[in-house]
């Protein structure tokens, strides 16, 4: 473990640890009421702003660059002193976010690569240390988003392929050479020690958001098996909550929640769909609230061939299909280097809150709604009243197999104008043939009795 010069601060957060852990340690998790309602806040905020940045995006290539084309310890160390994102506005970052309609940022804190975007005591290796820069960027984020009104999630990651106390080594990094050994006690040490840095040192964080569990688990390509190593998250759980009970614990393990956890999230797949082929399963979705995270082209970190944008209108029915699931969307989006968002994505995420300035209601502070989500249409309910997102322009008659019950109205939500339709044992069917509808989304209201 390198320490920087201010030891007995180092030394001090550890005794704190300890000491919270000697006192939690068996305990089984009881949400506070903090706790809880930062959960109902969640499930209303629909719509977040992921953030995956680091010295990885200077060689334009993702975020697993490092693995992906090998690279040594020593050659990749030399990194952080050509990452110099002179170009970075906190202030208009949040101001993109809320122009397009999102409730929260998470950003990566620390990524697979070891480099923590923070100023840490307990590594010199992090963006204040090692870059012509000097400045910690999680800090001037914070800032900002207190002055706002956005909540700020930090994204940890559990793996590392730096550090020689990450052993034994997981399934991913194998190739790079330069990676030393050393003792697993202090690599969960280490990590307790940073994220008692980022929840005592940037204010009300949201929550934090960790990734690589799946690194110590056997994979035999089709499911996952057992798990090589003991990430004490009994230790770490109880660390987060104590230091501020209302933020949230998400773990990107794929499987079904762990006791300590405050919701759930699926990477790249809708909650239950499985087309990434190591997506969580139905029978594993538990009761928390619920985040997709998907990328705004096909890389999370920035990559320079990757034109694989997705278009507006794939955007939004992303996120209407999230919400129809009782579910957040969770957008990514991996700044440049220079610290700049490429224009391509801050445009289409202004695109995005251009439509939920006009359809937020069918959205925020939604839970999913009583139909199955489909290719053609998809429901999501706020008390008495019933959203029917029409994704397929092609609709003449809109068919729901079920009754539905206590029903009072049908109309169309752009003009308030009544819809002919029939509810009965047969289900409720809605004449859509005199409609104009919306190439993207057009959105009929239920309102019940």
């Amino acid at each position: 473990m390198i320490f920087k010069n201010n030891v007995f601060q180092s030394v001090l957060r550890c005794v704190i640890v300890l000491c919270i852990m000697t006192s939690l340690r068996g305990q089984s998790y009881q949400p506070s009421t903090e706790n809880l309602e930062a959960r109902e806040w969640f499930q209303d905020a629909k719509y977040g702003l992921f953030i995956h940045w680091g010295v990885y995006s200077i060689l334009g290539d993702g975020e697993w660059v490092m693995n992906n084309q090998d690279i040594s310890v020593d050659a990749y160390t030399k990194l952080p002193s050509f990452f110099n994102p002179t170009d970075f506005n906190p202030q208009k970052w949040v101001q993109m976010a809320k122009d397009g309609g999102m409730k929260y940022i998470t950003i990566t804190s620390r990524h697979h690569d070891s480099f923590s975007m923070f100023d840490s005591q307990v590594s010199d290796y992090n963006i204040v240390d090692k870059t012509p820069y000097g400045k910690d960027i999680l800090k001037m984020l914070a800032d900002e988003c207190h002055k706002q009104g956005i909540k700020l999630f930090f994204y940890y990651s559990l793996l590392d392929w730096k550090r020689g106390d990450y052993y034994p080594r997981g399934r991913t990094g194998l190739g790079i050479k330069g990676r030393t050994v050393g003792k697993w006690e202090d690599y969960i040490t280490f990590m307790k020690s940073q994220l008692t840095e980022l929840l005592t040192n940037y204010g009300h964080v949201g929550g934090i958001w960790l990734d690589g569990h799946w690194d110590q688990v056997d994979w035999d390509g089709k499911a996952f098996g057992d798990l090589r190593v003991d990430w004490h998250y009994d230790e770490i759980y109880p660390l987060i909550h104590q230091l501020q009970p209302h933020a949230l614990i998400g773990n990107n393990h794929h499987l079904a929640p762990i006791e300590g956890e405050d919701f759930q999230m699926f990477e790249k797949d809708l909650p239950g769909v499985n087309t990434t082929g190591w997506a969580t399963s139905a029978e594993d979705i538990g009761n928390l609230p619920l985040e997709v995270c998907q990328t705004i082209n096909s890389s999370w970190g920035f990559n320079l061939q990757d034109d694989k944008h997705k278009t507006t209108k794939e955007l939004i029915q992303l996120l209407v299909q999230s919400a129809g699931y009782g579910s957040n969307l969770l957008l990514n989006v991996g700044p440049m280097p220079n610290g700049k968002i490429q224009e391509i994505h801050s445009e289409r995420i202004r695109e995005v809150g251009q439509w939920l300035e006009k359809y937020g209601q069918t959205i925020y502070g939604t839970r999913k709604g009583p139909t199955i989500p489909n290719e053609d249409y998809v429901s999501t309910r706020k008390e008495n009243i019933i959203y029917i997102h029409v994704l397929n322009p092609e609709i003449n008659i809109l068919r729901i197999e079920d009754k539905v019950p206590e029903l009072k109205s049908v109309v169309y939500f752009d003009t308030n104008e009544p819809l002919p339709h029939q509810n009965n044992e047969s289900g409720l069917s809605i004449d859509l043939s005199h409609q104009n509808l919306d190439e993207i989304n057009s959105v009929i209201v239920l309102e019940l009795q």
